[in-house]
């Protein structure tokens, strides 16, 4: 009995000493598991254009993205941790945002995601963000079905709902009666056009020809022909860089003098770079202008031109705001994907270069007071319009 009693005690005793050794272990790990999640970086997934045809506008995200990064980090991030980017390539293809969606739900890391570049692209992903619960923030997007996709879909983009009429009030401010329009002939193009001519119709203007097109289009000297025989006053576009630049160049080059007026979409440097002579003398609508004289404006374009040596345009701008829009949601709520939901629902008045201060409408899920600035490129450079009407500051531009 004796020698079993001692092999049984010795038998406790080695187990209990294996258990307290793995507890010891087990709590070690999970405590370096702690710490480490703790002082890793949060992570935001961004879908974008960085190749193909709208690569321009992911550029410039990048350095918005980049330069309020600059300012949260250094001020030590949010609650000690960094906060940091995953920039994935979706040419703004939707095939290609959809892939991205799976991606990032299906990786942890990921808190929020930013983008895609174009409505169309977006919303094609939409659902599988708002199925995973994963914020989608589309601030680039502005189609006005895009945060109706569920809960989880944001954005502080004018809604074109908004834009579509603000173009053509621009239009009539210009004192345009009789124009001509190219769109863009996708969801995002169709609807912008269908809102834009409800508007032009309540100002009075009679639009005499419509051209679609699709964004591959290369050669619209046909349309312009039949723009220039149906003799309007103006011609509007609601169109990206690439093919608004080659439409107006097109357009100069068949001696087709007019005033064009375009959309904000195009407030890009690279408008102006593929565009050249062309463009000088055009119209657009923007939400942010670099000659505005508000504070948080001057004190942006200061810190951009330190650290890039150029003028930014409204995409960098959006994406600087977005960048501190997200961060003070995850500030609230933490980096959590349910609480950073229901975060943006509880910001208000969060600075903003764009906007001053920003509070999102809960049900809209989109930021409240649009802004309107009008531009026009003079001397290569965007610059408010002076509020003169055509008939006393029109001159030729292009010859």
């Amino acid at each position: 009995m004796s020698l079993l009693s001692n092999l049984q005690r010795s038998l406790y005793t080695y187990v209990l000493l294996g258990l307290l050794t793995f507890i010891v272990v087990a709590c070690s790990a999970s405590s370096q598991q702690v710490q480490s999640s703790a002082t890793e970086p949060i992570y935001i997934g961004v879908s974008g254009p960085l190749t193909g045809n709208n690569a321009q506008y992911g550029a410039q995200w990048k350095k918005g993205f980049d330069l309020a990064l600059d300012e949260i980090n250094g001020a030590g991030g949010i609650k000690g941790r960094k906060l940091a980017y995953i920039f994935e390539d979706s040419q703004s293809d939707p095939k290609q945002s959809v892939v991205i969606a799976q991606k990032f739900v299906a990786d942890p890391k990921i808190v929020i995601e930013l983008g895609d570049f174009s409505s169309p692209a977006s919303m094609a992903a939409s659902p599988i963000y708002q199925r995973n619960k994963l914020v989608q923030f589309g601030f680039t997007n502005s189609h006005p079905d895009f945060t109706k996709g569920g809960d989880y879909i944001w954005s502080n983009a004018v809604s074109q709902k908004d834009g579509a009429p603000l173009h053509a009030n621009y239009i009539q401010a210009l004192g345009l009666k009789r124009i001509a329009v190219f769109h863009l002939n996708t969801d995002w193009g169709k609807t912008s056009y269908d809102l834009f001519a409800q508007r032009a119709k309540e100002n009075g203007i009679e639009i005499l020809f419509t051209e679609p097109y699709l964004a591959d289009e290369k050669d619209f000297r046909t349309s312009l022909t039949r723009v220039r025989e149906a003799k309007p006053d103006g011609i509007a576009l609601i169109s990206y860089y690439s093919d608004a630049a080659l439409i107006i160049q097109q357009a100069r080059s068949l001696g087709i003098n007019l005033p064009i007026v375009t959309t904000g979409s195009n407030h890009s440097p690279k408008f102006l770079e593929l565009g050249g002579k062309a463009v000088e003398g055009i119209y657009l609508t923007s939400n942010f202008s670099p000659f505005d004289s508000r504070p948080e404006v001057r004190e942006y374009l200061k810190k951009f031109d330190a650290k890039y040596h150029e003028e930014p345009d409204s995409f960098a701008v959006h994406a600087y705001d977005t960048i501190k829009l997200v961060a003070a949601a995850i500030d609230l709520g933490g980096p959590d994907r349910t609480a950073i939901k229901e975060s943006l629902g509880k910001l208000k008045d969060v600075p903003s270069v764009i906007y001053g201060k920003v509070t999102f409408n809960p049900e809209t899920r989109r930021a409240v007071k649009p802004v309107d600035r009008r531009l026009i490129i003079k001397n290569g450079k965007f610059v408010l319009w002076d509020g003169k009407k055509l008939a006393q500051a029109m001159v030729q531009v292009y010859v």
